[in-house]
């Protein structure tokens, strides 16, 4: 074993954008998550990564800074269909290791393929619901088929403590808790001159409240970066609103490898989601020196914890008034310095992918 490549699979169909920029359809977190730690271990001696994503056109098998891709389904075909594709996916790649993030029925069979073919399947959670029992009750038989899916799992990592804790109540299996990671860099000597929030138009992520705290503070610049979820029948509603409101910039979509510069420039990050795992935003918004102010999400507490931002447990007056108070406070320099620390510390994809590599050292013994 020892003179072989340890070969890893990541499957997220809805990756290739991240990958190849110039395809301009949706993706969101978990997407971003496989993304980063593919392409990272991609350049760690002894590891050969693939990476199944959907047919968008591309080569069947196409090589993109050492992470090979597998195009597998057709988001427009028939479910059969599909998974008859991502099981071909699954034996072409051939690997040790399979790894798959956020909760979706279709998980069952990466899990099945696993056992038949006696490989390793590791799952990562993406939102509280994976692993709270929520998401299981409320989808019938994909709930039940993720359930499953679950129990069969080698490895479940979760992106934080209260997660862990869930998944150990409700359906008593155990779980790694391992971080968001990103790419540390110093914190660009930009101009901070807005509020930004970044997310997909998901109802969950309740972009219309951020449209509200743009018109509560008129003098100040708003950016809302909000590409549209799949199946959103409001999203030409979002945009003709917020066209309506002067201090506000709407963006629809932002190449994952641009949106950097925007978190640079940005005051504060604002969430006003009711429910998320970790998002990614928040390390990013860390990362840029950018504190939060959240509607409802604070994992395990860390805003708090680490005074990076301020959550307003589901108080939207509050939350305005947060974003006003702390830009205007003489605490603003400290937790932006604060935010950024806080990154560096517990989100440095340099740190996140030793522990990776610990946990596939161990599978495979």
């Amino acid at each position: 074993m020892d003179s072989l490549p340890v070969k890893i699979c990541f499957i997220a169909p809805k990756a290739y954008p991240v990958f190849n920029p110039e395809v301009e359809s949706v993706f969101g977190g978990a997407e971003v998550d496989l993304f980063l730690l593919a392409d990272e271990l991609a350049q760690v001696p002894g590891y050969q990564v693939n990476f199944i994503v959907a047919d968008y056109g591309q080569p069947d098998c196409e090589l993109i800074n050492n992470v090979t891709l597998i195009k597998s389904l057709n988001f427009n075909e028939s479910q059969i269909t599909g998974a008859k594709k991502i099981w071909k996916a699954l034996k072409k790649s051939n690997s040790d290791i399979y790894f798959a993030e956020a909760a979706h029925h279709g998980h069952a069979l990466i899990a099945f393929y696993c056992k038949l073919h006696k490989t390793r399947y590791v799952f990562r959670s993406a939102n509280p619901s994976n692993l709270n029992g929520e998401w299981i009750k409320n989808n019938g038989l994909r709930g039940s088929l993720f359930k499953w899916s679950l129990k069969h799992c080698h490895y479940i990592i979760a992106q934080n403590q209260s997660d862990k804790d869930a998944l150990q109540n409700n359906m008593g299996l155990p779980s790694t808790v391992i971080a968001n990671c990103c790419r540390l860099k110093d914190p660009a000597d930009s101009e901070k001159k807005y509020i930004l929030w970044v997310g997909r138009s998901d109802t969950v992520k309740q972009p219309e409240l951020f449209l509200d705290i743009a018109q509560s503070i008129p003098d100040r610049k708003f950016v809302m970066i909000c590409p549209r979820a799949t199946n959103d029948n409001r999203y030409e509603q979002l945009i003709n609103r917020a066209e309506n409101i002067d201090n506000l910039d709407f963006i629809e979509r932002v190449p994952f490898h641009q949106i950097g510069s925007y978190f640079d420039n940005a005051l504060l990050l604002v969430n006003t989601s009711s429910t998320e795992g970790f998002p990614n935003v928040f390390v990013q918004a860390c990362q840029a020196a950018a504190p939060i102010i959240s509607l409802n999400v604070n994992p395990d507490g860390f805003l708090d914890k680490f005074k990076c931002g301020i959550c307003t447990n589901g108080n939207f007056q509050d939350c305005i008034n947060a974003v006003q108070t702390l830009i205007s406070g003489d605490e603003y320099k400290i937790y932006s310095q604060n935010a950024f620390n806080y990154a560096a510390d517990n989100h440095d994809i340099k740190k996140i992918i030793n522990q990776y590599k610990q946990l596939f050292a161990s599978e495979l013994k």
